[in-house]
C-alpha cells in the first residue's frame, strides 16, 4: 500500500462499531492533532490527524453522537494518544457518557504520557478509566532497537504502573513462538487485559513475516482465542473501525 493510498483510505474509514465478543463495548475512532511521537517504525496510523481542533471536534462529535450506551462501556481510540484530543472533544466525551450511562471508558496513550495519567483519571473521576499502552513486546532489544517504541523502561511492573491494558504486535521478523508466548504470559500477569495485533501490510518499510504469523496461528491462537482477557486482531479492522 502506497502513502497516497493510505491517506485516501483515512477519508473513508469507519469510526464507530460494537465489540460483541468477550468484553462487550462500543468503540469509536476519533481524530486528534496527531501522534507527537511518530517514531514507531511499523506504524502509519498517525496519518489520521488534523492540526485543526475545530474541525476535529466537528468530526468527533458526529462519531460520539452514535454512542448508545447499550453495554455501559466504550473504547475510545484516535490513532495516537488520548492526550492529543482537543479539550472540547474530551468534555463532550464526558457529557455523552453521562447521558448514555456509560460507566467505563477505555483510552490509549503512549508511555511518554505516563506521568499525566493520574491527572486524567482525576479529570474523569466520575467514570472507571482503563488505560491501554501500545507496548508491542517485552523484548527490550526488539521493542527499542527495531520497533523504536520509545519506552526506555525494562521492568514490566514499572511499565504497567499507570496502565490497565496493553497492545502487543506479533508477526514480525525477529519474533519466535517462545517470545510471543512470553509476551502473552507476562501481559496477563501485569495487565488486566491484553490485545494481540497481527502485523498487516501498510505504507511503512516494515512488512509482516508470514512464518511468524503461521507459528502464532498454529500454536498460540487456539490457546487464547476464547480467553476473555485476550483480544486477538488477525486483521487490524477486526474491531470494526479503521480503513
Amino acid at each position: 500500500m502506497t502513502f497516497a493510498e493510505v491517506e485516501n483510505a483515512f477519508v473513508f474509514m469507519e469510526r464507530y462499531s460494537e465489540i460483541k465478543d468477550k468484553l462487550k463495548r462500543e468503540i469509536v475512532l476519533l481524530r486528534g492533532r496527531g501522534c507527537v511521537y511518530k517514531k514507531c517504525t511499523f506504524c502509519d496510523y498517525h496519518l489520521d490527524c488534523l492540526d485543526n481542533d475545530g474541525e476535529n471536534f466537528i468530526l468527533n462529535k458526529s462519531v460520539l453522537d452514535r454512542l448508545t450506551g447499550k453495554y455501559g462501556e466504550v473504547e475510545i481510540i484516535n490513532s495516537g494518544s488520548v492526550f492529543e484530543l482537543d479539550k472540547p472533544t474530551l468534555d463532550y466525551i464526558k457529557m455523552v457518557c453521562r447521558e448514555k450511562k456509560i460507566h467505563t471508558i477505555h483510552f490509549e496513550a503512549h508511555y511518554i504520557y505516563d506521568k499525566k495519567i493520574p491527572a486524567l483519571r482525576e479529570d474523569f473521576k466520575d467514570f472507571t478509566l482503563k488505560m491501554k499502552i501500545g507496548l508491542e513486546t517485552f523484548d527490550y532489544d526488539l521493542r527499542e532497537g527495531v520497533y523504536k517504541k520509545g519506552i526506555s523502561v525494562k521492568d514490566p511492573a514499572v511499565i504497567a504502573e499507570n496502565f490497565d491494558e496493553a497492545n502487543f504486535l506479533f508477526g514480525l521478523e525477529g519474533q519466535s513462538l517462545s517470545s510471543m508466548k512470553r509476551d502473552i504470559e507476562l501481559g496477563l500477569e501485569y495487565f488486566e487485559r491484553i490485545c494481540v495485533n497481527l502485523m498487516c501490510g501498510n505504507s511503512t518499510p516494515v512488512k509482516p513475516d508470514r512464518g511468524v504469523i503461521d507459528e502464532f496461528m498454529r500454536n498460540l491462537y487456539p490457546l487464547y482465542k476464547d480467553d476473555t482477557r485476550v483480544d486477538i486482531l488477525v486483521n487490524n479492522t477486526d474491531f470494526g473501525v479503521g480503513a
